[in-house]
């Protein structure tokens, strides 16, 4: 179609340039042409009618919306980035912050304010939104009557403090006034669902403020052309896994240890998955045949029996349900009460009776449902009836331990094997004996990439960088020297690592040894607890070593720990405030606040569990 003077608002001479213009160009060109010129007219200066009183508030509702997230093992962060894609493509505008990256001078000055926050360990929040949670639940938060907001709390019903730090969000936000835009939504471990239910509700109730507008909005005036193509991702994710062969399964512990430490091999060629040193491996387990078994012969159920499994209600026998999706392995309060009406055993009552809260969470606490099966049992109804009770198993997090850089399609984890004895049967860790016990080379296993862009190397090189990883925490330091090897990264780095035994528990000694030779680690000091008389942690060498650790410190030095969250992670912090304290001159609180400081500056980074 020709333009003509005749038949536009164009006079001759402009008609006849578009003609020979809009010809050349490609679909996309002529999209992004189209945007530019909604955009451009939009940003030119026209009268601003006056509000007429009675206009309803939603005709001037803000399209600007903040997200804060705080997040542990990076599901937060991804959720909050999807939330954050979805909405600006409804044409709102969106500032996405870690809450330890806000400034809280802003509080008071948002409309619009979505927080997604997990729960860490025992209802404490995850180390990047510490600061922003101290700061809400202070006597200098501010009044909040201006803001509208929302929860999606994520958390473990394993734990008894389930959704803890979402549930205190919450709360703290009305109670400064803020209303809610959308009920807060509690999560587990599978939260793909409830998610997804919560992003609609928001997206509803924000575009109800609108009026029901709520458009993609036009590219940026300026912008020099259309948008270059996102670079591919892989197609494989947490929803969808990638199936990768196990190219080696080696025990790093020597003979005679206590302790059974896999060092596993992956093959990830063909999955497109790229990871960076700090980032996860998550793995879709399977409980253990034996344990399956006794299930099983103790409930008299049809291993054959055909059975209904998760959202899709997709058809499983009972034995493959239960080996493969269902997470037989925990007992919760919550579980417990749900099975309640189905346990024939009349002291069930007595456990679960209102008062009793003490003897119900000692009883849930170490046991699984065999456990409660026999104590309890024999159970009413069908496979079926329970089954519907049970959720997914949970996936099992683990740091990486190899760079892709030295190790391309290839992902290494250190996992150490979990094995005890409680209530008269012995029990294992369900991902760690499944690699320990029946993961050869060959055999395949789901896992995907969770990325932590909290828990990184240093954007710097030359920054110096000091690492405590005792056991199984050292796993992240060899993707960290792996990768300075690699970049030629000329920063110094110190690593404090403990085990049990010099002999039997240094894993990955000859690595270290050799990266000490050829300059790639700076020092190591190492403490094994087992090998004198006295206990020796790695707190304790960070102790011997107080001076140097502060020089390193005042010099930019960035420091990493990782572990055991519960003792270790907290030792070594107590240590490390007091280090700066005597070192630096200052009081314990003092040292605190410098230490809060290297958080907010991504200096001091966990990756504990």
């Amino acid at each position: 179609m020709q333009l003509q003077a005749t038949n536009s608002p164009f006079s001759q001479e402009q008609a006849d340039l578009l003609n020979q213009l809009l010809p050349g160009l490609n679909d996309a060109q002529k999209i992004w042409l189209s945007g530019y010129l909604v955009a451009y007219a939009s940003t030119q200066a026209a009268p601003v009618a006056a509000v007429p009183a009675g206009t309803p508030a939603a005709a001037t509702a803000s399209k600007d919306v903040t997200i804060l997230y705080g997040s542990q093992s990076g599901n937060g962060h991804g959720i909050a980035k999807k939330a954050a894609k979805m909405l600006e493509e409804k044409g709102f505008r969106v500032t996405m912050s870690a809450m330890s990256d806000f400034k809280t001078n802003q509080l008071k000055k948002l409309e619009q304010l979505l927080v997604v926050v997990s729960t860490h360990g025992e209802g404490e929040p995850p180390d990047n939104a510490i600061s922003f949670h101290e700061f809400l639940h202070s006597k200098r938060a501010p009044r909040l009557e201006g803001v509208k907001y929302s929860v999606l709390s994520l958390g473990d019903s394993s734990y008894e403090q389930y959704c803890q730090t979402g549930k205190e969000f919450d709360t703290r936000l009305e109670a400064l006034g803020a209303v809610r835009l959308h009920d807060r939504v509690d999560c587990d471990v599978d939260f793909e669902e409830p998610t997804k239910a919560w992003l609609e509700g928001v997206l509803t109730r924000l575009t109800e403020g609108l009026g029901g507008a709520g458009e993609a909005v036009a590219p940026a005036v300026g912008a020099p052309s259309a948008p270059a193509a996102p670079a591919a991702e892989s197609a494989y994710s947490r929803t969808n896994p990638f199936e990768a062969e196990v190219l080696a399964n080696i025990n790093l512990n020597g003979r005679g240890s206590n302790k059974e430490t896999r060092h596993l091999e992956l093959s990830l060629e063909g999955s497109g998955l790229v990871y960076k040193p700090g980032d996860a491996l998550g793995i879709y387990p399977h409980n253990d045949p034996e344990l399956v078994d006794l299930l099983l012969a103790e409930t008299k159920w049809d291993p054959q029996a055909e059975v209904s499994v998760g959202k899709q209600g997709d058809k499983r026998p009972l034995r493959d349900a239960l080996t493969e999706h269902l997470e037989i392995t925990v007992l919760t309060k919550a579980l417990l009460e749900k099975l309640a009406p189905l346990a024939t055993n009349p002291d069930l009552a007595q456990l679960t009776a209102a008062g009793n809260e003490a003897a119900l969470k000692a009883y849930v606490k170490g046991r699984d449902l065999l456990d409660f099966v026999r104590d309890y049992g024999p159970l009413q109804g069908s496979a079926q009836d329970v089954v519907s009770l049970l959720r997914k198993i949970p996936v099992r997090l683990y740091s990486i331990a190899s760079s892709q850089t030295a190790n391309p399609d290839e992902v290494h984890l250190t996992i150490g094997a979990v094995r005890y004895d409680a209530f008269g049967r012995a029990r294992k860790g369900v991902c760690s004996t499944q690699t320990a016990e029946r993961l050869e080379a060959g055999d395949k296993i789901s896992v995907y990439v969770q990325p932590d862009n909290h828990f990184k190397l240093p954007e710097d090189p030359n920054a110096p960088i000091i690492m405590v990883g005792p056991g199984t925490g050292i796993a992240p330091f060899r993707s960290f020297m792996q990768e300075r090897e690699e970049t030629g990264a000329a920063g110094p780095s110190w690593l404090f690592f403990g085990d049990q035994h010099f002999t039997t528990d240094f894993l990955y000694q000859t690595e270290w040894q050799r990266w000490i030779k050829d300059g790639v680690l700076t020092r190591m000091d190492v403490a094994f607890s087992r090998d004198t008389e006295e206990k020796v942690y790695v707190q304790h060498r960070m102790r011997q070593h107080a001076k140097e650790i502060y020089e390193w410190l005042e010099k930019g030095a960035v420091f990493y720990v990782c572990g055991d969250m519960k003792n270790m992670a907290k030792d070594v912090h107590q240590t490390l405030a007091e280090i700066i304290s005597a070192e630096g001159g200052k009081s314990l609180e003092e040292a605190e606040a410098y230490l809060a400081d290297m958080k907010k500056s991504h200096r001091y980074q966990r990756d504990v569990y």
